[in-house]
């Protein structure tokens, strides 16, 4: 499952830096004004969850895409998940369940400050749940 979810990170980020450098592209998620993955990436909660930016500058190296952070979690997972000790379980069970609380976050954010539906966001958040119960079930 992480596998799909490295894979809409890696997309996410390619719509994203597609789209900042050429305003006409138009992404595969792109079905409307309020379904467009596009419109999420590039405001201002698809980097940093909108959080890093106030606190520790525009510029700041942690200000990276969302789907950076995606890319690294779901590699960490992917990688932790051959290793059977209950210290390891414990760690990629506490990632996956800190990622939930993150797709909780970026899911009011999309509905009720952006107004939009993601596609790629809802598959993302349902890939977290999914992880977790794994990593739950696993423990």
């Amino acid at each position: 499952m992480s596998l799909v979810g490295l894979a809409l990170s890696v997309y996410a980020l390619h719509v994203e830096t597609t789209k900042e450098s050429n305003k006409n592209y138009k992404a595969f998620c792109d079905f409307g004004a309020s379904i467009s993955c596009s419109k999420v990436f590039t405001s201002k909660y698809g980097k940093g969850f909108g959080l890093i930016a106030p606190i520790f500058g525009q510029h700041s190296s942690l200000n990276q895409p969302n789907s950076i952070y995606g890319i690294i979690f779901y590699c960490i997972q992917i990688c932790l998940a051959f290793h059977h000790t209950l210290k390891i379980t414990r760690i990629v069970l506490a990632m996956s369940l800190l990622s939930c609380i993150g797709s909780f976050y970026l899911a009011f954010v999309l509905t009720f400050v952006l107004h939009d539906f993601c596609l790629v966001c809802v598959s993302t958040y349902i890939v977290n749940a999914v992880v977790s119960f794994l990593n739950f079930k696993r423990m």
